[in-house]
């Protein structure tokens, strides 16, 4: 029988689920492998072609492992929760559980079809119950627990508590949101109320006003990745800051052990900075300046306490709790403004546009403790509330921000480090000398550093302090889609729920908008409150709640009592190997180390540290396909689009149809000629409103670069499309009305009546996302229209899932982008047909042989083994395929089809193309699935080479090539040469004057 794919792999994908081939348990007799994918977000769209690759590189390592005796853990599930379903409800009215469930299915569907060994018996889904029971529970526990920096772990808020009644604040160290000070008795004497907003001062989920992306449009706070430019990602929608009060995590208590933590795992050094940078490790000192004619002091954090006497102005961001008390009345209405505009910029855009200088002066001072000067108290966006103290002191002639800033608005600029020209720019150095600085005038900066914190600390101003600049995680959205709060108030005070009624899950609600009144969805729900008639919390959790632990579930996943039992904890430990997207780096791989370093606080995992190694998977990108068109007109909301009854262009000053008819029509132009109808726009109507316009259009209406189904593109531009459409190309037009012309020689039109060849139009392709509203997604299996005709052949179904996985990983590198080029995976298909072919003969009857391997054929081999081997473990998967296809070339060659070297090659296949492998694998003869095979051994004897290929040289030019055994002598070497009949020709009769031999390398003949 003929490769019949389709069948293969449908009997396969079956056998595995109904054998459960890929279900584990903890198994103390074999060593573990946790492989882990970062689960997907389900969307209605389903999955392109560029979802699968990590996917597929997880799946092959995972196949090896067991290949070699691991016992491996590699489960899946599902992101469910977050903004785009809760939209589609908005829009729809269907519940976000019915549609995500239909989403999940497609999914499912299609990851089957590509035929991965997960073990779905582990499956999660962040939006069911029995999952977010968890997520509940682990933020209850983080908010009955504070941070002690003495012991720099999470302690229980009852240890908190017993140390306020007996010595008040006296001898704590805590990571906390305001340093405060009172003692036992003043403790014992606040009533309940007041106990508990000191409290939720020290927790570590905690309630609080807290500056917040706001999008007015959705409802709801955005967090900074879900922003661009001011508006929403999703929607266009504006967003603003706001001070809300929100729940958040002390993620920024954890921050030095997040540091530290980074050298003790096997990640790139790329991704190590990136998350290092994000932390923000800055060690200074915390000073306060009092303010003039106020009680108030303050209180700033500066990397270079030694150039204080070079600050001559303070700049507040715009959002610090003094700015309403200090400013005067004559700034009260500039300042406000100021502050209004900064709203509608995030603290991301805020910080990466160093070049923009603005601000506001308050009409408040500042006194310098060590010049003795008053000096200008500012407001500026380039100084932000959560960093620090959301205050600097300006050292202008050394800090380009700074300098720019006092150059703009004319402030002093005082030289205190030697060795710049600050009437240049600011001199940013610590190897300078300092001057003008009184007690540390002639230290180098670390010598002054050292004094002048001494001295700050001397006259009680301030003290030497490391900061970070990771800020604390804001944990609430206000939507409705979500994990809801275990929280109830009273008196306006948050309690927990008891843990026994969890799950609280999600109520109904009329409509999934916020209430009239401004509240979250939960705020239509009705009875949203306990047994007692306590309302709940809401706002329900972020979308990274339910992905912050979601690996230690699925080493438990049925478990009812614990998150993870500690005996599946101690088994399979944590993450050995973690695929994923590099956008991850800064936002779920903080919060997941965040939430597993909280958990190992509490004793409850073995390994502070989640995922030991981690790959980051680069992008596929898509050729897009784009079509020329003139437009006279740009209409607001109108879809681009021509609509005029005559063109300019190599003779055609009208569009006629075959009867003579002039017609209204779009017109399109090949791209081979685009230019040429840009260069001759003059001769339209209108000109001064007409230019050449370019756009996206579907992928499946071309082929090669070129429009091949018309029909299918006018389907795609439905309404925006009028009857006729014009397509012209270099020597003539097509002319397609309606959606069911033939494509024929009654529609084209040759520009020379000579020629009635039909002519080709061209589309400019270029590389980009793959995304669908660029419209160059390719699905990996079929897509449909409604009247159920296929829309667009999936990779799968044209060329099968082995092509897809091996294709996937011959386009390059894993960790680097490369371009989707679907001309490429015939090469890749071939080579199984050939594999197939090389199994069954011409006559497609399996035909294997027991015959003895040779030489040359084992060494084929287990250069293969060592070669694949080497690649899986280095993650080199596209040297890999092109290794298997070296090798089948070889064995074809070889009319090589023996038993011995057929099951070992098919074994060292499964990983990368698992059906056929397991088809001949049982055609073998082998009752078990290649999944329980072992993974082949090399033999280093079978990979000596016994001869080597020696370049002839005469007088340094190669003349011919000799093989010769390894070993040979220099003498043998020398009388072979010459008397091999090809080297009479280059002596000419001449003796050698010297030969020079270099053993498995060369010989060069000196004549």
């Amino acid at each position: 029988m003929d490769y019949n794919f389709k069948a293969i792999e449908e009997k396969w994908q079956k056998y595995w689920k109904e054998k459960e081939i890929y279900k584990v348990d903890i198994d103390h007799g074999k060593p573990k492998f946790y492989v882990l994918d970062m689960f997907p977000y389900p969307s209605g769209a389903g999955l392109h072609v560029g979802h699968p690759l990590g996917y597929i590189a997880s799946d092959i390592y995972s196949r090896f492992k067991r290949l070699q005796g691991f016992n491996v853990l590699h489960p899946m599930g599902f992101d469910a929760f977050g903004l785009p379903a809760e939209q589609y409800a908005i829009q729809t009215g269907q519940h976000p559980a019915l549609t995500t469930e239909n989403n999940i299915k497609r999914y499912r569907e299609q990851l089957d079809k590509i035929g991965f060994s997960f073990d779905w018996s582990r499956e999660v889904r962040t939006c069911d119950p029995k999952y977010y029971k968890w997520t509940q529970w682990a933020f209850l526990q983080m908010f009955r627990h504070w941070y002690d920096n003495k012991t720099n772990k999470a302690e229980p808020i009852g240890n908190l508590i017993d140390e306020f009644e007996k010595n008040g604040t006296k001898n704590i160290d805590a990571s906390c949101t305001e340093q405060l000070i009172f003692s036992a008795a003043e403790w014992k004497n606040k009533s309940e109320k007041e106990q508990q907003e000191i409290l939720l001062n020290y927790r570590i989920a905690y309630l609080a006003d807290t500056m917040v992306n706001w999008c007015p449009a959705l409802g709801t706070v955005l967090a900074n990745d879900e922003v661009k430019d001011g508006f929403s990602v999703r929607g266009g929608h504006p967003v603003v800051q706001k001070e809300m009060k929100q729940w958040s995590l002390r993620i920024s208590a954890y921050a030095g052990r997040l540091l530290n933590g980074l050298d003790t795992i096997d990640w790139t050094e790329s991704l190590k900075e990136m998350q290092r940078f994000w932390i923000g490790r800055s060690e200074g000192a915390e000073i306060n300046f009092d303010i003039i004619n106020t009680n108030k002091k303050l209180l700033i954090f500066t990397t270079r306490p030694d150039t204080i006497y070079g600050a001559t102005f303070m700049v507040l961001a715009p959002e610090h709790e003094y700015v309403d008390e200090i400013t005067t009345s004559e700034y009260k209405k500039d300042v406000n403004t100021y502050r209004e505009e900064t709203k509608k910029r995030t603290e991301r855009e805020r910080m990466a546009e160093v070049k923009k200088i603005n601000g506001q002066f308050t009409g408040a001072c500042a006194f310098n403790p060590f010049t003795k000067q008053n000096i200008q108290i500012w407001i500026s966006d380039y100084v932000l509330a959560g960093y620090g103290t959301g205050a600097i002191m300006a050292v202008p002639a050394h800090d380009s921000r700074d300098y720019a800033f006092a150059k703009h608005f004319g402030l002093p600029i005082t030289e205190v480090i030697a060795g710049g020209d600050i009437s240049q720019g600011a001199f940013d150095s610590k190897d300078g000398v300092v001057i003008n600085s009184e007690i540390i005038n002639g230290l180098v900066a670390k010598d002054a550093i050292v004094k002048i914190n001494d001295e700050i600390e001397k006259m009680g101003i301030g003290k030497r302090k490391i900061n970070y600049r990771l800020r604390d995680a804001i944990f609430s959205r206000q939507r409705y889609w979500g994990e809801p709060f275990p929280i109830y108030f009273k008196d306006e005070i948050p309690y927990p729920v008891d843990e026994k009624n969890l799950p609280l899950e999600l109520s109904e609600v009329d409509v999934y908008l916020p209430t009239e009144k401004g509240e979250p969805p939960l705020g239509r729900a009705k009875n949203w409150k306990n047994a007692d008639g306590y309302p709940y919390e809401l706002s329900t959790m972020p979308g990274f709640a339910g992905s912050s632990a979601y690996y230690l579930r699925y080493m438990d996943p049925h478990n009812d009592k614990e998150l993870v039992s500690k005996k599946a904890d101690e088994y399979w430990r944590n993450v050995d190997l973690y695929i994923g997207g590099a956008e991850h780096a800064t936002g779920h791989l903080i919060y997941a180390r965040f939430w597993n370093k909280f958990l190992f606080d509490l004793g409850l995992v073995c390994e502070e540290e989640p995922f030991k190694k981690l790959i980051n998977q680069g992008m596929i990108l898509g050729v897009s396909e784009l079509i020329h068109s003139i437009t006279p007109y740009f209409l607001k909301d109108q879809p681009i689009t021509t609509t005029y009854n005559y063109i300019w262009c190599n003779g055609i000053y009208e569009i006629k149809d075959k009867n003579g008819n002039k017609i209204d029509a779009e017109v399109y132009y090949s791209a081979d000629m685009a230019d040429e109808v840009l260069t001759n726009l003059n001769h339209l109507e209108d000109k001064d409103k007409t230019k050449m316009i370019k756009f996206n259009i579907p992928i499946y209406c071309t082929q090669d670069h070129t429009l091949f189904d018309f029909i299918s593109f006018k389907k795609w531009r439905g309404n925006f499309s009028p009857t006729y459409s014009v397509f012209v190309c270099k020597d003539g037009y097509w002319i397609i009305s309606g959606y069911n012309d033939k494509i024929t020689k009654e529609n084209w039109y040759p520009l020379n009546p000579k020629n009635n060849n039909s002519g080709n139009f061209f589309t400019t392709p270029i590389v980009e996302k793959l995304s669908k509203s660029k419209l160059n997604v390719i699905p990996p299996d079929n897509t449909y229209n409604e009247d159920g005709s296929i829309k667009q052949e999936g990779i799968i179904e044209k060329y099968g899932a082995d092509t897809l996985r091996m294709y996937e990983m011959f386009l390059g590198p894993l960790e680097q982008a490369k371009p989707w080029d679907t001309n490429g995976i015939e090469g890749v298909h071939k080579f199984l047909r050939k594999l197939w072919r090389l199994c069954h003969g011409k006559e497609n009857n399996f035909s294997v042989s027991d015959g003895e391997p040779t030489k040359e054929e084992l060494k084929i081999l287990h250069k293969t083994i060592k070669k694949i081997r080497e690649d899986i473990e280095n993650f080199s998967f596209n040297t890999s395929v092109s290794a298997f296809m070296i090798c089948v070339n070889e064995f074809t060659d070889l009319k090589c089809s023996k038993k011995k070297i057929i099951e070992p090659l098919v074994i060292i296949l499964s990983p990368f193309a698992p059906h056929i492998a397991e088809e001949l694998w049982n055609q073998l003869g082998n009752k078990e699935s290649i999944c329980n095979a072992k993974f082949p051994e090399y033999d280093e004897n079978y990979l000596k080479e016994n001869t080597f290929n020696y370049p002839v040289s005469f007088n340094g030019k190669t003349r011919y090539n000799l093989e010769l055994p390894m070993g040979i002598s220099n003498e043998e070497i020398q009388d072979t040469i010459l008397k091999h009949e090809l080297s009479q020709k280059w002596l000419d009769g001449k003796t050698p004057k010297k030969f020079i031999i270099v053993a498995g390398k060369i010989i060069n003949v000196v004549v």
